[in-house]
This record gives C-alpha cells, sequence and structure tokens, in this order.
C-alpha cells in the first residue's frame, strides 16, 4: 500500500510539473492528464492474468510456413524444377546451411531430405548422407554430464540421427571414418546414435559377401541381356546353355503392316536333354506359365516346359555311380546304431512334380511366340516332334503384350476345364482328343 501511494504522489507531481512547465499551461486540464497517468497503476485482475498478444506483420506467416515440413519438399521442388539431380541436391542442403547460421528446423529439413532422396537417384551416395549429418549444429547436443548422458539428452535430434543411419542400414550403404567424426562431433560418444553406428560396422562386414549369388544395383536395360541373366540364376545348372531364339524386331508384312515380334530367350542343360530323350512319346508335355521371378525392383515373366509324373509301374531306379562324385557322393550306406527311443521309420513327405526340360522368357506370351520356342527347342531335342505340346498358359500380365483377341492359350485352357466339367466322358476318348489338339498345334 505504501507503493501504490508513493506511485501515486510521483504522478501527481509529475502532471504538475509538466503543466507549470509548458507554455501552454492554462489550456491543460489538470484532471484529464491525471486520468491518463493512473491508467497505467489500476488495472483489472483478468487483465493481469491475460497474456499479452505478439503484434503481426505481413510477413509473418511466411516465416512460420517456413519451418514447417512442407516447406521444405516445396524447396527441393523449387530448385529442382528442371532436372533432379546430385548437384541439384547438394545445391538444396548449401541453400537450408547458408540460410541461417543457427539452423532452425534442422530436423525438419533433414527428415524431408531422406524422403527426396530416391527422387533425386541419390539414396546410394555416402557422401550425401554425411553432408547430411554436417548439417546438425555441432557441439550443442552432447550431453554435458552421466545424468544428460542417462535420460537421452535432446532426444529428437538423436532419433533424427539415428534415422538417417537406418536409412543407409536398409540400402546397404556402409558408413566410414567421416561418419563416426561428424556423429562424434554432434551427439558425443555414448550417445544413440554412436552405438547405430557401431552395430552398423560390426554386422555389415560379417553379411556384406554372404549372399553366393549377389543380384546387381544396375540391372541391364536390354531385355535380351535381362532374359538371360535371369535365366542363368534360375537354372541349377552350370552347364546350361542360353539360346537366343529371337531378337526383338519390326517385321513388314505384303500389306505393308508392321508387326512387332518380341524376343525369345531359352535355356536349357544337359541333363534335362537326357530326360526329354528318354520321355516316352505317348506322354504330352506342357508349356505353363508365366510365372513371376523378382529381381530387387524389376519384376520378369518365365515359362517352362514340364511333363507329369511318370506312373509308378513306369519309374526305373538307376544305380548310383559312386565314382561320380567324390567330396559329394550321392548315396551313403551308413550302418548306425539305433537307440531304445529311436523310430526306424520316417514320415516324410515326397512330392514328385514332374520333370523340367527347358525355360524361356519372351516379352509377349501367346501361343504363337511360345509355339516358335518349341520349334527351336525340336532342332536340338528330335524327340519333339512325336510327343504332343500342349499349352497352359494364364491369363496376360501387365508386363506382357496382349492381343486384342482371347488369348488362345486362354481358349485352350477353357477347352480343357470344359473336358474336366464332362465326368461322363471316358477317359480314353479324352486323351485321344488331347493328343490330336496337341499334333495339330504342333503342325
Amino acid at each position: 500500500m505504501n507503493c501504490a501511494r508513493c506511485l501515486l504522489q510521483l504522478a501527481r507531481c509529475a502532471v504538475l510539473q509538466s503543466a507549470f512547465c509548458s507554455n501552454t499551461h492554462s489550456q491543460v486540464n489538470y484532471s484529464q492528464l491525471l486520468i491518463l497517468v493512473l491508467r497505467h497503476f489500476h488495472c483489472s485482475p483478468a487483465f493481469a492474468k491475460s497474456r499479452p498478444v505478439p503484434a503481426e506483420f505481413v510477413d509473418d506467416k511466411d516465416k512460420k510456413r517456413d519451418r514447417s515440413l512442407t516447406t521444405h519438399e516445396d524447396l527441393f521442388e523449387q530448385v529442382a524444377k528442371e532436372a533432379k539431380t546430385k548437384a541439384m541436391f547438394n545445391m538444396v542442403v548449401d541453400v537450408f546451411i547458408k540460410r541461417d547460421i543457427r539452423r532452425r528446423g534442422h530436423v525438419e529439413f533433414i527428415y524431408a531430405a531422406l524422403k527426396k532422396m530416391p527422387e533425386f537417384g541419390v539414396e546410394r551416395d555416402l557422401n550425401i548422407y554425411n553432408k547430411l549429418l554436417d548439417v546438425f549444429p555441432k557441439e550443442v547436443f552432447v550431453p554435458r554430464n552421466f545424468i544428460q548422458r542417462m535420460f537421452n539428452h535432446y532426444p529428437r535430434q538423436q532419433e533424427c540421427g539415428v534415422q538417417v543411419l537406418e536409412q543407409m542400414e536398409n540400402y546397404g550403404i556402409m558408413p566410414n571414418i567421416e561418419t563416426k567424426v561428424l556423429l562424434v562431433q554432434i551427439f558425443g560418444e555414448k550417445s544413440h546414435p554412436i552405438r547405430k553406428y557401431q552395430r552398423i560396422m560390426y554386422w555389415f562386414p560379417k553379411f556384406k559377401h554372404l549372399n553366393p549369388y549377389p543380384v546387381p544395383q544396375q540391372l541391364p536395360k536390354d531385355p535380351v541381356d535381362l532374359a538371360r541373366f535371369s535365366l542363368t540364376r534360375i537354372a541349377n545348372d552350370l552347364d546350361a546353355k542360353v539360346t537366343v531364339y529371337q531378337l526383338p524386331h519390326v517385321d513388314i508384312t505384303a500389306n505393308g503392316e508392321e508387326i512387332t515380334l518380341p524376343h525369345i530367350v531359352g535355356i536349357q542343360s544337359p541333363s534335362q536333354m537326357e530326360l526329354l530323350a528318354k520321355h516316352n512319346p505317348r506322354r504330352p508335355v506342357f508349356v505353363e506359365g508365366p510365372f513371376p521371378l523378382w529381381l530387387r525392383k524389376t519384376c520378369v515373366y518365365y515359362y517352362i516346359l514340364r511333363a507329369e509324373p511318370a506312373p509308378p509301374n513306369e519309374k526305373v531306379e538307376e544305380p548310383f555311380d559312386p565314382e561320380r562324385c567324390l567330396y559329394y557322393p550321392l548315396q551313403l550306406d551308413l550302418d548306425l546304431d539305433l537307440d531304445l527311443g529311436d523310430e526306424e521309420n520316417f514320415d516324410v513327405e515326397d512330392l514328385d512334380e514332374g520333370p523340367v526340360f527347358a525355360m524361356c522368357m519372351t516379352s509377349q506370351g501367346d501361343q504363337a511366340t511360345l509355339n516358335h520356342w518349341i520349334s527351336g527347342l525340336q532342332q536340338s531335342n528330335p524327340i519333339l516332334g512325336q510327343v504332343p505340346t500342349l499349352f497352359r498358359l494364364d491369363t496376360p500380365v501387365r508386363e506382357l503384350q496382349a492381343s486384342d483377341d482371347m488369348e488362345p492359350g486362354c481358349a485352350c485352357r477353357n477347352e480343357n476345364q470344359r473336358e474336366e466339367s464332362q465326368p461322363e466322358e471316358q477317359p480314353e476318348n479324352r486323351m485321344e482328343e488331347e493328343l490330336t489338339r496337341g499334333q495339330s498345334m504342333k503342325q
């Protein structure tokens, strides 16, 4: 109360002094001046508890919008309007670093950059990841004592650093010594990103060359080379021979129409040729497909030439040659003593799916194209001229070029389904019709 009275007295004195010292003191209203001064001292409790509303200028909304994640993504789109390359990505990072010395909004920018890396084609570049880590302010998020280190000092920034390392791990990029130096400068030696770095450096050298059949990062763009690589990967025999039966080209008919002919690439091993030569000519062979094969993000399709499993009365078991392979014997005769709890009989499900004689890949999986493949196989396998060939083709996939009319293979499959739906027909007549139709297809 004494302080308030003193302030009121000082206010009255200031008003009187200003009124008497001015040249126009006769025109000054003493009561009005006193009310203006006392307004600053008498305020309601509600006004004192309310928060002051800051003044907003014209450019304040633009500054707030610049701090959001959407603006960082727009920054990538604005800079890289013409082409999205590595140089453009580096330019965006340099623009952000030079815009603010305090690197405000760096976490949102790094998340946006990680999301945009596949579009710019730099998701497998180690230098780009090190440059993103360099965006963090240095020696700011380092814990100063054991309590800060124990309670996850600056968790949001550490989670962002771990996310950068996880994306490197997903793409198979191994960090280097520069990555470790940056992480130590940013988060310290006992932080979560450093532990993530140590786990990557422990496990990556162990699993780097573990796959005996690695897939290259850049697959061949030529469809013939891609088909040759895929078929070699599928085949389980190193002696298998890849044959190109037809290259993709444009043919002009007598009427002047242009017809695009697809490529046909096949593979067959010597053991498959022996099995096909021993095949019973009275039993048909089947062309089936397409079956998918994924090579990283590319999906290709292949077709097989196979036969049904032989009946039990026609199976002939050939004795194994013990000297055929010295390192991996095909038959072992071991006389082991059985214990009391051992069983002599084992329930093993043995499923015979039938032999596979050859495989091929083509960009157009219709019956005419696959007939051309069978005709090419007939030159090295003369028995195909005596064996009926039936086509079991599924519906064409998106990557395959479908004709305007219905696929002949689908029509053949519908005929087979129609025959199966008639149980009153005798199996002997059905087999004769299949043989007749298969011979007409080959002709």
